[in-house]
């Protein structure tokens, strides 16, 4: 075997949908997937955010992807999860999502940059897009869809 052929770095995402499209979040920031759950309402807070809920004791801040990135609101069904996500400066936070696909390893040539559109509200929160065999995943940038800063 050649010892001069770089193997191409991997990544893992979770492949989740939302609507009609799917998207990857990258599998070392997720903790946890759990169950659709009452969630309780906190007054006073960004309207993405849909309240807390108690996971084995700690509380979790959960929040709407679809509500934050301008997309039609949560259909709560069977398929419906929230995944929590860990971050380093902020704890546990957690997103609603409408379903979970699967587990992908994208190499990084399988990845493509995409060109930042301040008009499209969707691409504040996309940092690549993913080729999976014939399908596209547009990857999540976790920073900006957890970070605090308002999309006008």
């Amino acid at each position: 075997m050649d010892e001069n052929i770089v193997k191409a770095e991997t990544k893992q995402f979770i492949v989740v949908k939302l609507g009609g499209e799917q998207y990857g979040i990258d599998i070392r920031y997720v903790d946890n997937i759990v169950r659709l759950q009452k969630i309780t309402r906190v007054p006073k807070i960004q309207p993405y955010f849909k309240g807390i809920i108690n996971l084995r004791g700690e509380i979790v801040p959960v929040m709407s992807i679809r509500t934050k990135m301008g997309l039609p609101a949560d259909e709560f069904t069977d398929a419906s999860r929230i995944i929590i996500l860990k971050i380093e400066e902020q704890g546990a936070i957690g997103i609603i999502i409408d379903a979970v696909k699967e587990v992908v390893t994208l190499s990084t040539n399988e990845i493509d940059k995409v060109a930042y559109d301040a008009k499209d509200e969707k691409s504040n929160f996309i940092n690549g897009v993913g080729k999976h065999g014939e399908e596209l995943i547009s990857l999540f940038d976790i920073n900006c869809i957890i970070g605090e800063k308002e999309v006008v």
